[in-house]
């Protein structure tokens, strides 16, 4: 079965950690970020840098809009809701894995606070 290109979809998009890291960097930023600021803060080439922005905006995740020569992008989290969707179909299997670490965890320090019982002293 042939594989999905990466401009797609948001699933296919996002799969490259590279992007990942973009969509944090704009997450994370109270306004416009230049494509030069991410390059400073990625360390990687502008046009690699160039190309990742390219594919996210394909699929709506980040918007572009021109000052002068510069392009500053801003990211469209709502794009991402099909992921959150998805994501939060299986919360009930991590909640349900916690509560079990949770437990065992518990269980391991009663059993270690427990002073030896008298008769089980050698």
């Amino acid at each position: 079965m042939p594989r999905a290109t990466t401009t797609s979809d948001v699933f296919n998009a996002i799969a490259e950690p590279r992007r990942r890291q973009i969509i944090d960097l704009l997450a994370g930023a109270s306004e416009e970020r230049a494509v030069n600021d991410l390059v400073q803060a990625l360390r990687m080439p502008q046009p690699a840098v160039s190309k990742h922005l390219g594919v996210l905006r394909r699929v709506r995740i980040v918007s572009v809009n021109r000052r002068g020569q510069r392009r500053m992008y801003r990211l469209n989290a709502e794009q991402l809701k099909p992921v959150h969707d998805w994501v939060k179909h299986y919360e009930r299997f991590w909640s349900q894995q916690l509560d079990r670490i949770k437990e065992r965890a518990e269980q391991k320090a009663r059993e270690q606070s427990s002073p030896i019982p008298p008769n089980q002293e050698k």
